[in-house]
């Protein structure tokens, strides 16, 4: 009898460590906590939404002030080559025979064109580095924190590069960039995998370009600001006064409005969490001691199918945003009033475009048009080819700069499809494992912007209109290139090795067990499963 009664309590024992992590068992609510879910009656989906597309935001002004404040850091008189260009563009700077005299008191700095794409590129190496640190960080423990403090330590890097460039140079200023990667690093891994809680199948695509168009309003919002900020011979340091400051403000959002699960959030009203528990993929029993199945995923066309479609977009959205105001200032010659406000015009569309092929990509997957893959494939290519060719367009186009910018502009938005194929494809084959797929995949897509840039600087000494159509054929290659592979390894169902205790091995499978095997007798399975079926009702 002893002997039963201690068979049971193992049992129950081994059935408690298999449910703890179920996300079907929350912990009891004490009275405020159900005081605040009775009266809630915000979705809390969205608000995430809303505070991760500020965040992205926040990343994404950080990200891409150095891009235009270097135009104004750099007194190009110092450096300036005697060399004729025949295709040399009018500057706004210059109207008939009269010339406007810009203040570039503040432009102290004599770094040639390498110098300058080497510093760009800085931000890129750190932001590789702490990809698979980032995503395992997020996936083990808090990815709320690990994303939330890691923007802030480049909130804070932003707020001193001014003083650190000043006193170190362009030594220093490449080294902060690098600081600055680094903190950045688990913001995609991290948001992913919150996502992949909070965000219903079916509104994937919806919420993915919602989310991820904080990207193009960083893009417009730093543009816009900094060009405004710097107009009129203006300190190029405010740029960054302003920008790390609205870091820290959303800092403080994050940590009092979002949480890392429904679960786990305090005020999500009874509705919406019963709906995201239900609808929500997550495995059934984890183990936080499971290792990341990197064997299989290595293995996994699925995964590459995302690496390589990937790399395509990165190399043209790095392409875009570190160099398109160098190319509208230095080739166009708009003044930098100009090249800040025009600059963003590219990212808007994107934003627009990315919430409209969202709302088609979902609709057509919920009314069978197409399946998931063949939707994910369909907006990858229209994110890929359209943009690709836009761009080698809009260096044809010389110096009509309406024409230019309207190519540019077309790029942009046809690249927000994006959003709707490859990146929330991620969420398709691996929810369970969305931030170390996503730090896979942006440990070696972020080669593109450490070599874009540095490789445009290169290819473009003079800043000449042909010398750019040499950097923009590449990028076009690039970018259809990579869409071509995607579409013959895209994969829209969950890979097995994402939940291996539900899909098991398959029949093929010759290179071990690739977690820890947990001990559960068959009853206390039974038992979990019945338990699961009551919460359900």
């Amino acid at each position: 009898m002893s002997e039963h009664k201690e068979n049971s309590e193992n049992t129950q024992k081994q059935d408690d460590s298999l449910c703890v992590q179920d996300v079907r068992y929350p912990k009891k609510d004490s009275a405020l906590i159900k005081a605040l879910r009775k009266h809630c009656c915000i979705p809390q989906q969205w608000v995430f939404g809303v505070i991760s597309l500020i965040g992205l935001c926040n990343a994404y002004t950080m990200r891409v002030t150095l891009n235009l404040a270097i135009t104004q850091m750099v007194n190009r008189t110092k450096i300036e080559k005697e060399h004729f260009d025949p295709d040399a563009c009018p500057s706004d700077e210059i109207i008939g025979n009269i010339t406007t005299l810009v203040d570039k008191s503040h432009a102290i700095f004599d770094w040639n064109e390498e110098v300058q794409g080497f510093i760009l590129s800085g931000f890129y190496y750190g932001y590789g580095l702490t990809q698979i640190l980032g995503g395992f960080l997020a996936e083990k423990y808090e990815a709320k924190w690990t994303l939330g403090i890691g923007l802030l330590t480049t909130a804070i890097f932003t707020f001193l590069t001014p003083l650190i460039t000043r006193i170190g140079g362009s030594t220093w200023l490449f080294i902060l960039r690098v600081l600055q990667g680094m903190g950045e690093g688990p913001t995609v891994p991290a948001l992913m995998i919150m996502m992949s809680r909070w965000t219903p199948p079916d509104k994937r695509a919806l919420q993915g370009a919602l989310i991820f168009g904080g990207a193009q309003l960083g893009n417009m919002f730093g543009s816009l600001m900094g060009g405004t900020i710097m107009a009129g011979g203006r300190d190029w340091a405010y740029v960054f006064y302003f920008f790390g400051g609205f870091g820290v403000v959303w800092f403080i959002l994050w940590s009092l409005l979002c949480y890392n699960e429904p679960n786990q959030h305090p005020f999500i009203s009874y509705e919406e969490l019963d709906y995201l528990n239900r609808v929500v993929k997550r495995a059934k029993v984890t183990s936080s001691s499971d290792p990341v199945p990197w064997k299989a995923m290595l293995r996994s066309p699925a995964a590459w199918a995302l690496l390589f479609a990937g790399i395509g977009h990165d190399w043209g959205f790095y392409t875009m945003v570190s160099d398109l105001p160098k190319y509208m200032h230095d080739v166009l010659k708009f003044n930098i009033a100009k090249t800040g406000a025009l600059t963003c015009l590219p990212f808007l569309a994107k934003w627009i475009c990315g919430f409209m092929f969202g709302f088609t990509c979902d609709y057509g997957i919920k009314k069978g048009w197409h399946s998931v893959r063949m939707g994910r494939i369909i907006y990858t290519t229209l994110g890929s080819v359209l943009p690709a060719t836009c761009i080698i367009l809009a260096s044809y186009s010389g110096c009509n700069r309406t024409v230019a910018l309207g190519c540019f502009v077309l790029a942009m938005g046809f690249m927000g499809a994006y959003v709707s194929g490859m990146k929330v494809n991620t969420l398709d084959v691996a929810p369970n494992h969305a931030g170390s797929v996503t730090s896979f995949i942006n440990t070696i897509t972020t080669l593109a912007g450490i070599i874009s840039p540095y490789l445009i600087g290169l290819m473009t000494p003079d800043s000449t209109l042909v010398q750019w159509r040499r950097a923009f054929w590449i990028c076009f290659a690039i970018m259809v290139g990579s869409n071509v592979l995607y579409g013959f390894l895209a994969d829209g169902k969950q890979q097995w090795w994402d939940d291996v205790r539900q899909f098991g091995y398959p029949p093929n499978w010759k290179h071990g067990p690739i977690i820890k095997e947990v001990p559960v007798e068959p009853e206390s399975i039974k038992l979990c499963k019945k338990d699961e079926e009551e919460t359900e009702k």
